[in-house]
């Protein structure tokens, strides 16, 4: 059995493949404030971070891992259901770099372009949900 690889499944696995990498930043921060040893011998993640940066890439993986909860179902629907259009395409692929910009963004405390980057991620996301229910 063949399938297909449309733009909406390409770029949501670019975004879970991003997604997927958004942890080494802090953790090789953390293996450089405490050491190997004692950075991986850790089982409660109690140690925190030094580096105010690091605790600004969790939360900013957190927000990711967040909104991949909502823009992977949405993505595979549209797939599933051939609803995919230039419309849904593009959202994709705005919604990966607007990750990408988002975290950068984030790590770098720049808040009102942060607070933008997000937007758009959620712009993307609604092009997919109308796009489903039958608005775009």
């Amino acid at each position: 059995m063949s399938y297909a690889q449309t733009p909406e499944l390409f770029w949501l696995a670019s975004v879970a493949v991003l997604t997927g990498c958004l942890w080494l930043p802090y953790i090789l921060q953390l293996i450089l404030q405490l050491g190997p040893i004692a950075a991986l011998w850790d089982p409660t993640a109690a140690h925190p971070h030094n580096a105010d940066w690091a605790l600004r890439a969790k939360r900013a993986h957190a927000n990711a891992v967040e909104n991949l909860v909502v823009i992977a179902p949405l993505a595979l629907m549209v797939h599933s259901l051939g609803l995919g259009t230039s419309h849904t395409a593009l959202a994709m692929m705005v919604y990966f770099f607007a990750r990408i910009l988002h975290y950068f963004v984030y790590l770098l405390a720049v808040p009102l372009v942060r607070t933008l980057a997000f937007i758009v991620g959620f712009g993307c996301q609604a092009v997919l949900a109308l796009t489903l229910f039958g608005y775009l």
